[in-house]
C-alpha cells in the first residue's frame, strides 16, 4: 500500500519538545533538509505501490533521508539504524519534529525498498542532490554544459577467487543443501578437502607450484565426485531438483571453465562479477564491474554514475554517459572531456575533447582540458570516504543502484562542506566586526 505521511501535530506537546526549537537551525544537516525537495520523492515514488492491497509503507522522507545518510558518512544499513537513535539532527533531516526512542523501521526494510525502487529511483536519488547543490549555490546552471566523464572499477564483495578456493566453497554449497533437503551423500569429503585447501595455500606461499597444483586437483576431484553423487541422489525427484538447480549450473560452469577461457565464474555467489585489468602496480586486476563517472568541470559536482557490465571499451559508453547527465540535471552537454581511453567515442554532435589533443583548442577548452585529471580525486573521494571500493549488494541491479548512491553521497558531502565554511566565513566576519566595534 501507498506509504502515508506521518500526520503533524501542530499543537505543542505538553512533555515534549520539538526538535526544531532545540537543535541549532544553522547546523548544516538541518540547512541540507530545507534545501531537498522531498516532495518529489512522494510524487515520484507513489505509483510503485498498490493503492490498496497490503500493509502501508514506511514514509518515503524517512527511507530516503537514511539512504542518503548511510551513503554521506560510509555506514551500513545496521549502522545508520543504531545511529539515527542517538542523533536527534538525523531524526530532524528524515522529517521528524520529535526525539524518537526507537526506530520505526527494521534494517532488512531499507533492502526491500531498494529493490522496489531500482535504478531509476536511485537516479531521482542523485537528481535531488543536483538540485539541492544548486539551491545552495554550490554550482552555477552554466557547469552543467562541461563535465568530465571517466570510468572506474567498482569491486564487489567477493573474496579473491582462487581456483582451490572456489572449489572448496561450491563442495561446502552442495553438501549443505543435500543436509538441509536430507539427502545422504556417500562421502562429505570435509576434513579431506579442509587439509588440502590448506596445503594448497602452504605450497603457494613457499612458490612450489607442483605440490600446490596437485592440491587443487584434489579439490576438483572432490567437487566432481560430490556433484555426481547428487546427481544421482536427486535423479526422478523434480520437488528436491529445483532447489540444487541453480547451485549445480554454477558448480558445473566452475568445472568446465579453464585458465584462458573468457566471462569466467570468479564468485559462486556474485556469477555477474568481472576480471578487469586496470594496469595498477599495486593491484593489476580488480573483481567487480566497471563504472561510468560524470562530473563538472569546474566543481567536481557528480552528475552521473553508470554501471557498466560486460566491460565494454571506454569509448562506446560516452553516449550513454552523457544522455544520463542530461536526464539528471536537465542541461545538454556542450563539451565533454575525456582521457585517450575514449578515442573512436564516434560523436559528432557534441564536442568532445580528448586528453592530449590539439586540433580546435582555444585557451579556455585548454584550460578546463588540463582540470580534466580532477575527476580522479573525485574516484578517490567516492572510495575511500564512500562506498564504491566495495559493493555488498547483489546482482547487477545492486551494481548499478550501489554506484548511483555513491554518487549521491559524495555530492552531499560536497554540500556539507560547503556549507560548513560558509558558517565558518560567516563567524569570522561576526568576530570581526565586533572588534573593530570594540576598538572604535
Amino acid at each position: 500500500m501507498r506509504p502515508k505521511r506521518p500526520e503533524g501535530d501542530h499543537a505543542d506537546d505538553l512533555f515534549r519538545a520539538r526538535l526544531s526549537n532545540q537543535l541549532d537551525l544553522k547546523h548544516p544537516l538541518v540547512r541540507l533538509a530545507g534545501l531537498i525537495e522531498w516532495q518529489t520523492f512522494e510524487t515520484t515514488f507513489g505509483p510503485l505501490y498498490h493503492e490498496m492491497v497490503g500493509r502501508p509503507g514506511k514514509p518515503t522522507r524517512l527511507m530516503v533521508g537514511l539512504t542518503y545518510l548511510k551513503h554521506t558518512y560510509n555506514l551500513s544499513d545496521e549502522q545508520v539504524c543504531e545511529r539515527w537513535v542517538e542523533n536527534p539532527y538525523w531524526q530532524f533531516f528524515c522529517g521528524f519534529d520529535y526525539l524518537q526512542h526507537q526506530l520505526p523501521i527494521d534494517p532488512s526494510s531499507l533492502t526491500r525498498w531498494r529493490e522496489r525502487i531500482g535504478s531509476m529511483g536511485m537516479e531521482q536519488l542523485l537528481a535531488a542532490t543536483v538540485d539541492a547543490a544548486l539551491a545552495a549555490r554550490v554550482v552555477k546552471p552554466s557547469t552543467f554544459e562541461r563535465v568530465t566523464v571517466d570510468t572506474t572499477v567498482q569491486p564487489k564483495a567477493i573474496a579473491y577467487p582462487l581456483d582451490s578456493r572456489l572449489y572448496n566453497r561450491g563442495r561446502e554449497i552442495l553438501v549443505g543443501l543435500a543436509a538441509k533437503h536430507g539427502i545422504k551423500l556417500r562421502q562429505s569429503y570435509r576434513r579431506l578437502a579442509k587439509r588440502a585447501l590448506r596445503l594448497a595455500n602452504r605450497y603457494a606461499h613457499a612458490r612450489q607450484m607442483r605440490r600446490a597444483r596437485r592440491e587443487i586437483k584434489r579439490l576438483k576431484t572432490f567437487l566432481g565426485r560430490i556433484v555426481r553423487d547428487v546427481g544421482r541422489k536427486i535423479a526422478g525427484r523434480p520437488g528436491i531438483a529445483a532447489h540444487f538447480a541453480q547451485a549445480l549450473a554454477r558448480v558445473d560452469r566452475l568445472l568446465k571453465q579453464q585458465k584462458t577461457d573468457h566471462n569466467k565464474l570468479y564468485a559462486l555467489h556474485a556469477p555477474e562479477v568481472e576480471c578487469l585489468a586496470k594496469g595498477k602496480v599495486h593491484k593489476s586486476y580488480e573483481f567487480g564491474v566497471k563504472v561510468s563517472v560524470a562530473a563538472t568541470n569546474r566543481e567536481g559536482l557528480v552528475v552521473g554514475m553508470l554501471s557498466l557490465p560486460g566491460n565494454p571499451y571506454d569509448g562506446h559508453t560516452l553516449a550513454s554517459a552523457l544522455a544520463q547527465v542530461e536526464r539528471v540535471t536537465g542541461t545538454a552537454v556542450e563539451r565533454a572531456y575525456v582521457d585517450r581511453g575514449y578515442r573512436g567515442h564516434g560523436l559528432d554532435h557534441q564536442r568532445v575533447f580528448v586528453s592530449g589533443q590539439r586540433r580546435g583548442v582555444t585557451p579556455t577548452i585548454r584550460r578546463e582540458l588540463r582540470r580534466r585529471s580532477a575527476i580522479e580525486p573525485v574516484i578517490g573521494h567516492m572510495k575511500a570516504d564512500g562506498r564504491l571500493d566495495r559493493n555488498f549488494l547483489a546482482g547487477t541491479r545492486g551494481d548499478a543502484i550501489n554506484a548511483l548512491l555513491c554518487g549521491a553521497g559524495y555530492n552531499l558531502r560536497l554540500i556539507l562542506n560547503y556549507l560548513r565554511g560558509l558558517l565558518r566565513a560567516l563567524l569570522q566576519v561576526l568576530a570581526g566586526s565586533r572588534w573593530i566595534a570594540a576598538l572604535s
